[in-house]
């Protein structure tokens, strides 16, 4: 049985929300307004500023008790997110998979994996969230996919310069023997980016391009059935009903024709980042996301309803980013460089202010993430509960969308000190360091109760796939709902903010000044936002209560490591 937690949340007393008239955001019975939170209309340009929960399916909450989280765990869940206030949910991928990546390495792009439940099980979780007002977008990997997939079955079966080897990049080593690989690449997740494989008449041949891991072989792009088949698969799941795709390493997909030298073969495996110009980011991408584009507009026009194409881009500037978001391409693209700033007021500026210029100039909205399933969480990354919670509320006001993590609105830790011997992330198999490793971040989550699972899964289950901390006892769902100063508190009342006040979603942001250390804008007419990045009290750019702050906050002052929003005054 999975432990309910929804109905042990009270209301927030009117009188915590400050300067704004209690009647002007709370209902009749004292609650924020949760039909607020459902997009109003089917045709609304819901993505522009909506708020997308990323679900990691197999870390959020495990129904039949083999602990891993599947997809009844997440219908079961939904109603948490639907009081919480987003707009949606991005589940992780879910699809038939070997797991040398979690998923990330898809042998069926149109299946779900029995340890995540059926295709019918994923028709209920639709459903469901179309009866909430929660929009659902999907995980697709285009790059690669597994080398279980039965194309690439296929290709090991084949012969040099196939049909079936097209589909992939097979080349013949260097070498007097062909016992080098075609080129200096190394991959992202450490090693050389090449495998030789073995002919099926037992001799060394042929070399394979994977720019993750060997189980995750590149496809190749320019082979016209790769672009065919990808159609397929988005159409199978916008016929299930889907709301749109995240994207992930849009920047990929192509390589260089020539797959010349890089000179700087070891840049992604040393960044953990898709650095090497020659392997990332090539021209002919965005004619596949024009297409992609394509077929999203080709449903809207039959039913009105908006599919959100958002993409996993990390490219080297927000200009760079824009081409991304251009009319005709991806809906929008996440702006990692905020998930990547130091707790540090004037980056944080720059980083916000590029975005805004360089993106919005498009057409479209900045996408604002600072938690995901790849990086160190912020309370571990900025030092303190405090700095997450203050840069989770400085977030939440910034023109866009924002995407949170599972997990963050609980102020969850990095598990920093998992015992190597349950470490599943493939970079710390291929390259023998913790350096850059992410299961900290993917610790099954804890939803009530003193002791693991932490109603994470039934009772007399299964271990976690990863070994839940004692500390998460401090953590629950249960008791974030129950203790109003919690982060939970503070993400939902945020959150319901945002679709109460005008000036917060889009709109404009003017910068104002500022005394060192401090980082302060105005949003539309009349909404203030500040935060202290300093390690002493500030004096508060105006007088007053704020209406929200991510601690407590007096009147007349910002103490360090909080942002707080004000609504002023009218002339």
């Amino acid at each position: 049985m999975i432990t309910p937690v929804v109905p042990a949340d009270p209301p927030r007393p009117a009188e915590a929300l400050g300067a704004v008239e209690a009647s002007a955001v709370l209902t009749a019975d004292g609650l924020l307004p949760e039909e607020r939170t459902a997009p109003l209309t089917p045709d609304a340009l819901w993505w522009r500023d909506a708020v997308i929960y990323q679900v990691y399916v197999r870390s959020f909450q495990d129904s039949n008790g083999d602990g891993i989280g599947d997809l009844p765990g997440v219908r079961a869940r939904l109603p948490y997110l639907k009081r919480l206030g987003v707009d949606g949910v991005w589940l992780n991928p879910f699809y038939p998979s070997p797991q040398h990546d979690h998923g990330y390495d898809v042998a069926d792009y149109k299946g779900v994996d029995p340890m995540f439940g059926t295709l019918e099980d994923f028709d209920l979780l639709v459903e469901d969230c179309r009866k909430l007002g929660l929009r659902l977008v999907l995980d697709t990997v285009p790059n690669h996919c597994s080398a279980e997939h039965p194309w690439f079955l296929e290709a090991l079966a084949a012969a040099p310069g196939s049909a079936s080897r097209a589909r992939f990049h097979f080349a013949d080593g260097r070498g007097a023997a062909g016992e080098l690989p075609p080129n200096n690449w190394r991959a992202m997740f450490g090693g050389p980016a090449w495998s030789r494989i073995t002919e099926p008449d037992g001799t060394p041949g042929q070399w394979y391009l994977h720019m993750f891991t060997p189980e995750q072989p590149d496809l190749n792009w320019r082979n016209p059935e790769v672009p065919v088949e990808f159609e397929k698969v988005l159409r199978f799941w916008l016929d299930r009903g889907v709301d749109g795709f995240r994207i992930d390493v849009a920047a990929g997909l192509f390589k260089h024709p020539e797959l010349p030298d890089s000179p700087d073969p070891e840049a992604d495996e040393r960044t953990r980042d898709s650095v090497n110009p020659l392997a990332w980011n090539q021209p002919e991408v965005h004619e596949v996301w024009r297409s992609w584009r394509a077929i999203c507009e080709e449903y809207t026009a039959l039913d009105g309803r908006q599919r959100l194409l958002v993409g996993e881009a990390s490219v080297p500037t927000p200009a760079e980013q824009a081409k991304y978001v251009r009319g005709d391409e991806l809906h929008q693209a996440f702006f990692f460089h905020l998930l990547h700033a130091p707790w540090d007021a004037e980056h944080f500026h720059q980083v916000i202010d590029a975005a805004v210029r360089d993106i919005t100039a498009t057409g479209s909205t900045v996408t604002w993430v600072l938690n995901n399933h790849d990086q160190v969480r912020t309370t571990t990354r900025f030092g303190s509960p405090e700095r997450a919670r203050a840069a989770a509320l400085l977030m939440l006001s910034l023109p866009g969308a924002a995407y949170l993590y599972q997990g963050e609105e609980l102020g969850l830790p990095e598990v920093d000190d998992l015992p190597d011997e349950v470490i599943t992330d493939p970079i710390f198999h291929r390259t023998g360091s913790r350096k850059g490793i992410r299961d900290g971040c993917r610790v099954p989550l804890p939803w009530a109760g003193s002791r693991a699972p932490y109603g994470f899964s039934p009772e007399g289950s299964a271990p976690t796939w990863l070994p839940q901390p004692a500390s998460f006892a401090g953590h629950t769902a249960e008791r974030a709902l129950a203790d109003h100063t919690s982060p939970y508190h503070l993400y939902r009342e945020a959150l319901h903010l945002r679709r109460l006040l005008p000036q917060l979603g889009e709109g404009t942001l003017r910068w104002i000044e500022t005394p060192p250390n401090v980082l302060a804008f105005t949003r539309g007419d009349g909404l203030l936002v500040a935060t202290n990045f300093g390690t002493v009290p500030a004096p508060a750019p105006v007088t007053g209560q704020p209406l929200l702050s991510s601690g407590p906050c007096q009147a007349g002052v910002l103490p360090a490591g909080t942002t707080a929003w004000w609504i002023l005054p009218r002339r």
